[in-house]
């Protein structure tokens, strides 16, 4: 399988596909086992990139707590786009896949032709809730340190037949990934240029504020609601979910430049 290496940190990635390039990003402490349901579908006119983040299932879990964070995952995502030779990507993800492509695209707006936003939240611009978001961040880092990969069989689907080496990689991304340090990504909301599509289960009740607010906040975006489906929105309902996914693909403009396919 191959990886890329970032600075002593190797990253693992698949690429299914040809054609306009497609990122996908799993939640936090899934992997990108949890699109295995899409990628026939998604890869039929795409080239498909899936990929562990780093602490994450295939992933390197490197020892040092400031390996873990929103700019390094950042980083991870340009620098897989430039080992595939891709310019530009749609970008997307569930959950803190999808808050990492939002801030992707805040930091590399030029290299996102389109934004996929599942089951996510953009962040708090109050300090006391992200300060309560935070904390629970910490303690979820904490029980991994206590339990191990056990404390995954309480998640939610995406989550319960996750493969990881161990839990430390994922304490680790709790504390440095999860965690968030500003309200830099909901306040950039306004200014986002590129089509969106917002997807939420209807029945992942955390999401659906937050899921309505992005719509909103994001000029021109779609929002698509899966009806019997929870936080694993892919997972719970597959069908439901590539037929909300696929019109908003098959809508955008094809006149992308052809790229290479250099791969690490």
């Amino acid at each position: 399988m191959p990886t890329i290496d970032r600075d002593g940190v190797k990253i693992h990635y698949e690429v299914h596909g040809s054609g306009p390039a497609l990122l996908l990003t799993h939640g936090y402490s899934s992997t990108s086992a949890m699109w295995k349901g899409q990628i026939e579908a998604l890869s039929k006119h795409h080239r498909l990139v899936v990929w562990d983040m780093r602490g994450h299932g295939q992933s390197d879990y490197p020892d040092d707590p400031a390996a873990y964070s929103e700019a390094l995952t950042v980083a991870d995502m340009a620098a897989l786009l430039d080992a595939i030779g891709a310019e530009t990507a749609i970008v997307g993800g569930l959950s803190l896949g999808g808050y990492m492509s939002l801030a992707f695209y805040r930091t590399h707006p030029d290299r996102v032709r389109a934004l996929l936003i599942i089951d996510t939240g953009p962040g708090f611009k109050k300090d006391d809730a992200r300060a309560a978001w935070n904390r629970r961040a910490h303690e979820t880092g904490d029980r991994f340190e206590r339990e191990g990969l056990a404390a995954l069989q309480s998640g939610s689907r995406e989550r319960s037949t996750v493969s990881h080496r161990d839990a430390t990689g994922l304490a680790r991304a709790a504390r440095g990934m999860l965690a968030q340090r500003d309200a830099r990504v909901i306040e950039s909301l306004a200014d986002i240029k590129a089509p969106s599509l917002v997807v939420v289960g209807a029945e992942d009740v955390p999401f659906l504020a937050a899921s309505d607010y992005m719509a909103a906040k994001i000029p021109g975006a779609k929002k698509a609601v899966i009806a019997a489906a929870g936080h694993a929105v892919n997972i719970d309902q597959p069908q439901a979910f590539i037929d909300a996914v696929l019109p908003f693909l098959e809508s955008l403009p094809r006149n992308v430049p052809t790229e290479g396919l250099v791969q690490s």
